[in-house]
């Protein structure tokens, strides 16, 4: 009986497969990818020294000097072999290291040298006028390698600053301005927030020389512009690269805890100091834990934002939204200025109008590896009154 019942169960088992020679080059295996100044190194070895040197030979391999780069982090983790024994996985995790941008850094007293050197001539009598003329730029960045880098991203801030205020004597023609109102809409500085960090390599300067030029950059504004109008105001909001805190990629301080903001509170306590000369000037930045200001120039009310709290081509959605509430200063907005996304885009809904100025530095490297663009920098100037306005045109360099 049993022999039947073995013969009915029986079903065609294949046969044993003898376990094949380990061959290191096939079975540990290597794997790299890079992504800029980042690279993750995966192999699989015996032990984990043999991994260590293992991920330096496929750095080698791909024609990299290996005295560049640091491991920054790894995950190590054991496996079973093909002929049964333990083996060992190990990610190392790798980065260039900041010295070869640090020999390429740009001499910063020059640079300050450059803001000093340029100078605006007053003009003959102070005109009275019921216009408000509006500059308005950011997304400078400051410290960062991409494009032209520091340097031709602070000349051609000062340059486009100057020329506005060329161009405000050909607007004075045609209207009567007595205001100038200078927006600084966020992103200055590049900061080490972003990307959680991972654009340390790419910038050149510290943090300190960072937010040291933007503040310069806000007095040279400041130095040109109180001596042509009656009224000056500036206002700045908090941009995302500059952050003051962030821990695991979060901000953990108030929404207006920013070095954007600070470097015009900085020129604000500078002008306090001598009232005869600047009485005529007022600065502006969010209320505590805001992002947002606004502020009142010939009857039109302007709103300031950086732009990274609205998806690309929702900024109006964004404002309906702010709009809805009538304790938001965005309830009473004729126009909003913002920044962000470093290209020059004006929108209208009815009487309200939108306007996003270019960013000042000429591109994002990483932009354009994605996408094939370069950037097309400038700030806009424009003219208003009472809620229109009829003016806008990029000043580029």
């Amino acid at each position: 009986m049993s022999e039947l019942l073995d013969e009915l169960l029986a079903k065609p088992v294949g046969p044993t497969i003898p376990a094949r020679q380990v061959d290191p080059e096939k079975d540990f295996t290597r794997q790299i990818e890079i992504k800029g100044d980042e690279a993750d190194v995966t192999v699989r070895g015996e032990s984990f020294e043999d991994n260590e040197s293992a991920a330096t030979s496929v750095l080698q391999g791909q024609g990299l000097d290996t005295s560049e780069w640091t491991v920054t982090g790894l995950r190590s983790s054991e496996w079973t072999m093909a002929n049964g024994s333990t083996g060992v996985s190990t990610r190392f995790t790798f980065a260039r290291k900041c010295a070869s941008v640090a020999d390429r850094r740009p001499a910063l007293d020059e640079l300050l040298e450059a803001i000093h050197a340029h100078t605006f001539p007053k003009i003959a009598g102070m005109p009275h006028g019921d216009h408000a003329y509006i500059v308005a730029l950011g997304d400078m960045q400051f410290g960062k390698i991409d494009g032209d880098g520091v340097e031709g991203t602070l000349k051609r801030t000062v340059d486009c600053i100057d020329k506005a205020a060329a161009l405000l004597r050909n607007y004075r023609t045609r209207f009567d301005i007595d205001h100038v109102h200078i927006a600084w809409l966020g992103d200055h500085i590049e900061g080490f927030v972003s990307q959680g960090g991972a654009n340390t390599w790419r910038t050149q300067l510290t943090l300190n020389e960072q937010i040291r030029l933007t503040r310069r950059v806000m007095l040279h504004a400041l130095l040109t512009f109180a001596p042509l109008v009656r009224r000056l105001t500036m206002a700045a909001v908090p941009g995302n690269h500059g952050e003051a805190v962030r821990f695991m990629g979060k901000g953990v301080t108030r929404y207006d805890d920013s070095h954007d903001t600070e470097s015009l509170i900085a020129v604000k306590d500078a002008a306090d100091l001598n009232p005869d000369r600047f009485s005529h000037v007022e600065f502006y930045v969010p209320d505590t834990d805001e992002l947002t200001v606004v502020v009142e120039c010939s009857g039109t009310v302007v709103a300031h934002a950086h732009g990274h709290q609205w998806r690309p081509g929702k900024h109006l959605d964004w404002w309906k939204g702010q709009a809805f509430n009538r304790e938001s200063a965005m309830h009473q907005a004729d126009l909003l200025l913002a920044g962000h996304l470093h290209h020059e885009h004006v929108d209208s809904d009815g009487p309200r109008t939108f306007i996003q100025p270019p960013a000042m530095e000429s591109e994002s490297t990483w932009w354009r590896h994605a996408k094939g663009t370069t950037g097309a920098p400038g700030l806009i100037v424009a003219v208003t009154k009472d809620g229109r306005v009829p003016v806008k045109e990029v000043v580029s360099q």
